[in-house]
């Protein structure tokens, strides 16, 4: 194989470019107790209820659709919001109006929208994406179901899993599960669920660190495998719970939701025993909070409703402004600072630099105080922010020709060497969690590459070597896009040759 046409020869982690690029990895603080605190940052051009928030590759986030009456209202129109200035603009406006959708990135960046319902509260079946490059949304094959407060989970195939939801009068409740397909644009049934039953707005549905999804909204619980594109039980959950976060543990958090009345109850669910065992409750009562994984392996927990109970009676109580952090060493809640309005059904975005954006939402003040949607968003700070993994390039700018190399070697898969379809890389990147078993998702050329390792090489500090297989069916060419993403966060993008 020949060695890059000119300059020095290029290690695997070659110090200079670790310096530049290497950033703090998130193992080495994640035992620091982290307080916080929120900020307001600008206002959304609408305010909205039931909507969806997504990161996209370029660091900002794509909110759509949602109700701006707290009712049955459904709006059409889409808006991003971009960290850098703390500002929201409008974008292009969906073909459809709807609110409790479905908004998930896919890897070529474009973002899948799905169903959810219209005003006047009829579930819709179709489905449409959002090109960031043009602000555009455009029409995509229909889903099988009409559904609405259903999860979809992208899968390590590059499908997305769509299950639970309630649906049409043929599926009242926990509609079938289906599979997008973006190659096709197509939406096709996927195996049935094991058991009946589910709950309304229950915890969404987690991808877990082997590529398997737990669905806690059945009874029993699922995993949903998709190599052989089925269902088995997961156990029984204690209680019906509203809000979940994959820990970097491999487990699953559980918090919140309702009983008698809201309960402050949360459980963790463990992959390997498929067992769910109660951990210390949170130190609110809370149904339609956010739960979002953090950086430093802490969760965050904002807002939701509350009510009040006695030994008979459970009065609401409204909307709560407190928000809480799960600390998975001591597996106990800590109070972090308030938000500035108290607010539930809202959206929480982890954002490039640690930040998580927590936007629009309904507030409630209890027994004949009824708010609408909001249009105001906040800003959670915690103490140390850690950014998003970086790729590392051969320049050392995080541009251009990765640090991208022929498994094994200290050859760079460039121009003059390409990589090839099936074909083993070593991709050198900075800031994974050294103590995380959750993997890093690689897109090439707009696919999902299969991941086969990730570790951090001995003698290369904050630095991460992470094995994938080249995908088939790119098209070739000297500068293909190869880009990270980890908890959510895309990295930046770095090139590979592809013959």
């Amino acid at each position: 194989m020949g060695r890059l046409p000119s300059g020095p020869k290029f290690f695997r982690c070659l110090p200079l470019l670790c310096v530049v690029i290497a950033c703090a990895s998130a193992g080495a603080i994640a035992e620091a107790q982290s307080s916080g605190t929120f900020t307001r940052t600008g206002d959304m051009t609408a305010a909205r209820s039931g909507h969806s928030a997504t990161l996209l590759t370029t660091g900002k986030v794509l909110i759509t659709g949602g109700s701006d009456s707290g009712g049955f209202s459904a709006l059409a129109s889409a808006e991003l919001y971009d960290p850098k200035s703390g500002t929201f603009a409008r974008t292009g406006n969906m073909a459809t109006s709807r609110r409790i959708h479905s908004s998930t990135r896919l890897p070529d960046g474009r973002v899948l929208i799905a169903g959810g319902y219209e005003g006047g509260g009829g579930a819709l079946n179709r489905a449409e994406l959002y090109d960031p490059s043009t602000g555009t949304f455009s029409a995509t094959g229909n889903m099988i179901t009409a559904r609405g407060g259903h999860t979809a989970v992208l899968l390590p195939t590059g499908k997305v899993l769509i299950a639970g939801g309630y649906g049409t009068r043929a599926y009242p409740n926990v509609a079938p599960a289906e599979l997008y397909d973006p190659e096709s644009g197509t939406f096709t049934a996927a195996g049935e669920y094991v058991g009946r039953g589910g709950c309304d707005f229950c915890a969404p549905s987690v991808r877990l660190a082997d590529g398997t999804v737990l669905v806690p909204a059945q009874h029993p619980a699922q995993i949903y495998d998709p190599v052989v594109d089925s269902f088995s039980p997961a156990g029984m959950t204690s209680f019906e719970p509203s809000a979940a976060a994959l820990l970097t543990s491999g487990k699953v958090l559980l918090a919140g939701g309702e009983d008698i009345g809201r309960i402050s109850s949360a459980e963790l669910y463990d992959p390997d025993t498929h067992a769910f065992t109660r951990v210390a409750d949170m130190g609110w009562r809370r149904v339609w909070h956010s739960l979002t994984l953090l950086p430093n392996g802490h969760v965050l927990t904002a807002g939701g409703e509350t009510d009040s109970c006695s030994a008979n009676y459970c009065f609401f109580a409204g909307s709560v402004a407190t928000a809480e952090l799960y600390d998975p060493s001591t597996k106990t809640f800590l109070r972090t600072g308030d938000m500035a309005i108290a607010r539930e059904v809202h959206t929480a975005t982890l954002l490039d630099d640690g930040r998580v954006l927590i936007a629009g939402g309904v507030s409630y003040g209890g027994i004949g105080i009824f708010g609408g949607s909001l249009a105001s968003a906040e800003l959670y700070v915690p103490d140390v922010l850690i950014p998003a993994p970086a790729l590392i390039s051969v320049a050392g700018t995080g541009q251009g020709q990765g640090a991208i190399f022929h498994a094994g070697t200290s050859y760079v898969a460039s121009p003059a060497d390409p990589a090839t379809a099936g074909a083993l890389v070593d991709l050198s990147c900075a800031g994974l969690d050294s103590g995380s078993v959750i993997p890093p998702q690689v897109s090439i050329g707009g696919r999902l590459a299969q991941v086969i390792s990730f570790r951090q090489p001995g003698g290369v500090p904050g630095t991460n070597q992470i094995r994938v297989r080249v995908p088939s069916g790119l098209a070739p060419g000297d500068a293909v896009p190869v880009r990270l993403l980890y908890l959510d966060r895309p990295s930046n993008e770095v090139t590979i040759a592809i013959r």
